[in-house]
């Protein structure tokens, strides 16, 4: 297996997730995907707990990446509101799907996997207590805006017809006016 065993069996892991609708990832399903026998990605990943810590991972690097590219300044150089602005327009725009969603919704139910969606997002989403409450509100409105259409796109579940996101983006731009340039 190439250098980039690891990532061949991340990418397989979701995609397991992406064809079965979400549900469980297994060391042996997980192997079958992508062609190991289990003892082999076991090199990789000694149990399922380390197997699902890398997916998680895996997953919030993207996310990462994808925020970090549409910012394009350092995290710690940006301000609360284009911070939360790209956060949304990643949510609205970005390529996610139901292997998102599940590993996302998943993480939720094991501390260990919440702990890292929460060291990694933590920093896009907290807004400073030094912000007018008003701000705050419309700043966390627009997330949660985000939250909510990442959701219905990520899960098929009651999605938002495409030509409604623009209109949405518009909308989440309103809250997100603060008056200085991007």
């Amino acid at each position: 297996m190439p250098r980039n065993a690891k990532h061949r069996i991340l990418d397989g892991a979701l995609n397991l997730l992406r064809v079965e609708g979400g549900g469980s990832i297994t060391l042996d399903a997980a192997a079958r995907e992508v062609g190991l026998t289990k003892p082999g990605l076991m090199y990789h990943f000694a149990t399922k707990e380390a197997l699902m810590l890398a997916v998680v991972g895996h997953v919030a690097d993207r996310w990462e990446q994808l925020l970090l590219g549409r910012l394009g300044r350092p995290l710690e150089a940006a301000s609360a509101h284009q911070r939360i602005r790209v956060y949304v327009e990643v949510a609205l725009d970005g390529p996610f799907d139901r292997a998102d969603f599940a590993i996302y919704s998943d993480a939720h139910y094991r501390t260990a996997l919440t702990d890292t969606w929460v060291r990694r997002m933590e920093p896009w989403v907290t807004l400073p207590d030094t912000l007018p409450d008003a701000v705050r509100a419309r700043l966390t409105a627009a997330r949660l805006l985000a939250d909510g259409y990442w959701t219905a796109a990520a899960t098929g579940v009651f999605p938002v017809p495409d030509h409604d996101r623009v209109p949405l983006l518009a909308v989440a731009e309103n809250l997100l006016e603060d008056g200085t340039p991007r």
